[in-house]
């Protein structure tokens, strides 16, 4: 009986308090020198995004997103990630974040490989296609995935590779 009494008395003694902090990311507009533009096809992207790298586009692997209104002009963009030499992380969540708070219609995707070589791999292809079912439930339409080097780049859509 004692012991019980024991066990008792420590459970009730503790007391488990839990501190929650809110994060809260949001896009906010700011005045900063975004030169819009209507995007017609994969070139116009692959222009207009390659801007957004600089030096170490041969150095870091970085995933960025071009949001666009119904009539295909940018309306935004995003750094999604900078992982390492052979890869970085691509959260759909937080592309769906995006897409939602700028009201964008439709969105391309790019991220470089350091190597030069603008060949998408099997988790490149993987990656377009769950991106491409999350925007489709809230109604936006991946228009492309651009795999960018410094002198060339590779069209998703142009190949038909979604």
């Amino acid at each position: 009986m004692l012991l019980l009494t024991n066990i008792k008395k420590f459970i009730t003694m503790k007391e488990y308090k839990s501190l929650t902090t809110e994060r809260v990311l949001s896009v906010k507009e700011t005045n900063v020198s975004f030169k819009k533009a209507k995007i017609s096809s994969s070139k116009d992207g692959y222009n207009y995004i390659k801007r957004f790298w600089s030096d170490d586009i041969e150095l870091f692997e970085s995933f960025f997103i071009l949001l666009l209104n119904r009539a295909n002009n940018t309306i935004g963009y995003a750094k999604i990630s900078q992982g390492g030499i052979t890869g970085t992380v691509v959260d759909k969540k937080i592309i769906a974040k995006y897409a939602i708070d700028t009201l964008a219609s439709g969105i391309i995707v790019a991220h470089n490989h350091p190597s030069g070589n603008t060949q998408p791999s099997n988790p490149d292809i993987k990656i377009t296609n769950e991106i491409k079912e999350v925007l489709n439930i809230i109604d936006v339409t991946l228009l492309d995935h651009l795999i960018i080097t410094k002198e060339n780049y590779t069209s998703f859509a142009d190949d038909g590779l979604f």
